[in-house]
């Protein structure tokens, strides 16, 4: 498992990095080929503002080729003709190009100036941007080599002009005790070639490209680290959605969101609400008289769209009851008037029955809840506890011997109050209680919206 997930995570960072250069290097060649051709531009533009400038045909062409070799390269990026050593030799010729120029362009017209005035003139500094373009391509190792390649041409441009010169002057020859004139003398002449200057030089910019390319190197580090953060984070969310949809075959949706949002366990709680049991009548005998295939596809097909029903009011199904369920208001998920959500329920479950050839029977009552987990730390399951649950089922069992659809409670009725218009049923005796309780039924000359009390599609008594 974790050998996959390493391979997942590798050639995501790959193909992530990959994308990245690729941008980048892009980015950098399109500065690279902007400067040329504005370079190009001035060049053969500069003659008519300078009226005495000559551009030489040969720098034209130059200047013509770079630009046209970064537009070509800008075209073979990211394409199948795109190769890893093409973006070395670009900024190898770019470096060496640049050196090229100090070493073989004449500074001046008139022969007797050593051409070691373009050092001296213009210097390195031409150099920097092409260490600090490269770090747009995000590649540590492209840095580190135009850094080099900076190096290695400047030397050689500089060992190729020095020896050109007859005679040469560098700071070693200005005596220990030297003054103003021997200063003069040797640094003010044309044929300083200042060696010194030329190990410092290369010694900064070598620098300057080791550390960025650190820079770079760091931010490739926290590139993997995003991505592997990233790959983290979708894991869990597809691990999460996974046992979200698990639990939630197994124990109510809410809950099971609530389970994973933390990582300790669901906190027993007590809140007051309603409970709601219900059953499908006669449902014995419709199991007997059809296959066990159909009597699980009918079932199903019911209880999904009763679960829903109860949903859009607010309830909970915290478990199913073979051919029914039990349905918390307010616990441990609280709304508003749990009473009328759950007489609302269970209008929608008598129409829902109706609409599936089922007569239901439905206990409601209200009163304290306590939910929460039981069970071993190996297994355990979500429930909820309590009288209210007790007298719901208790009143659901009535409902067969008062021929009524749904009972509720005093408490229950009482907390809706006389919006609906209600059947009393005094004294019933309930098993498990000891003294007798009233139970009411809604009336079918409600105001409200009543129960349906049409004719189903079929009846399970009526089943031979």
């Amino acid at each position: 498992m974790q050998t996959n997930a390493d391979d997942l995570f590798a050639t995501e960072s790959a193909r992530r990095l990959a994308l990245a250069e690729q941008r980048g290097l892009r980015l950098a060649i399109a500065c690279r080929t902007l400067v040329t051709g504005l370079a190009f531009a001035w060049y053969v533009g500069a003659p008519i503002v300078f009226t005495k400038f000559e551009p030489r045909f040969a720098a034209i062409i130059v200047l013509l080729l770079f630009t046209a070799m970064g537009v070509a390269h800008l075209c073979v990026i990211g394409t199948r003709f795109d190769r890893w050593w093409i973006k070395y030799l670009v900024y190898a010729v770019d470096t060496l190009s640049i050196c090229a120029t100090f070493a073989l362009i004449p500074i001046s017209r008139a022969d007797d100036v050593p051409q070691i005035i373009a050092f001296r003139a213009y210097g390195i500094y031409y150099l920097f941007p092409l260490v600090a373009v490269s770090c747009l391509s995000l590649s540590w190792r492209l840095v580190i080599w135009t850094g080099a390649m900076c190096v290695v041409g400047w030397w050689a441009a500089f060992v190729w002009v020095a020896s050109q010169m007859t005679e040469t002057f560098s700071w070693a020859d200005i005596p220990p005790n030297a003054t103003r004139a021997d200063y003069e003398q040797v640094f003010l002449s044309i044929d300083f070639i200042g060696r010194g200057n030329r190990i410092e030089e290369t010694a900064m910019l070598m620098f300057a490209a080791l550390s960025l390319a650190v820079a770079v190197y760091r931010a490739r580090s926290v590139f993997f680290a995003q991505v592997a953060a990233d790959l983290e984070w979708r894991r869990e969310r597809s691990v999460r959605e996974r046992v979200s949809d698990l639990l939630g075959k197994y124990v109510p949706e809410e809950i099971a969101h609530k389970l994973i949002a933390s990582e300790a366990p669901l906190q027993p709680q007590r809140s007051r609400g309603v409970a709601l049991v219900m059953d499908i009548a006669e449902f014995t005998r419709f199991s007997a008289a059809h296959s066990p295939e159909h009597v699980i596809a009918v079932l199903d097909a019911f209880l999904a769209d009763a679960t829903d029903a109860v949903s859009k009011e607010g309830g909970i199904v915290m478990s199913y009851l073979g051919d029914g369920f039990l349905v918390t208001f307010n616990a441990p998920v609280g709304i508003d008037n749990p009473e009328e959500a759950a007489i609302q329920a269970a209008m929608r479950l008598l129409n829902i029955a109706q609409n599936h050839g089922f007569c239901v029977r439905i206990g409601i009552a209200s009163g304290a809840l306590v939910t929460g987990t039981i069970g071993t730390e190996i297994r355990q399951t979500f429930t909820v506890y309590g009288d209210a649950v007790n007298l719901a089922a208790r009143l659901e069992g009535q409902c067969k011997k008062l021929g009524e659809s749904v009972l509720v409670d005093v408490e229950t009725k009482t907390a809706i109050g006389s919006d609906y218009k209600w059947e009393s049923h005094k004294k019933l005796e309930i098993a498990g209680v000891e003294e007798t309780l009233d139970a009411f039924s809604l009336s079918a000359a409600s105001d409200r919206p009543s129960f349906y009390v049409g004719t189903p599609k079929y009846r399970i008594s009526s089943i031979p």
